[in-house]
């Protein structure tokens, strides 16, 4: 019942070849994905902390339209699609 048959030890072997090569591929890709990261300049997030330049990020204050509900910045903002839309 537990014997190892010629064909067992075939598809034993089989099974632990395909194991192998799936991590060599996986750490590739990984390993690429990594390296590609690392030649990309780093991004600056939204959030706060250090943004690197040494001042704060400019920020635009937003209102709300009375119209479309939208938040849209009252300085410079492009009308939407609404005919009535004072923004």
């Amino acid at each position: 019942m537990f014997g190892f048959g010629f064909t067992k030890l075939v598809v034993l072997i089989g099974i632990v070849a395909a194991v192998w090569y799936g991590f060599k591929v996986v750490g590739q890709l990984d390993k690429a994905r990594k390296q590609a990261q690392a030649n990309q300049p780093p991004r600056q997030s939204g959030r706060g902390g250090d943004n690197g330049g040494g001042k704060a990020p400019e920020v635009e204050e937003t209102v709300q339209c009375p119209t479309c509900g939208a938040y849209v910045v009252a300085k410079s903002s492009s009308p939407c699609e609404r005919p009535d839309c004072p923004y």
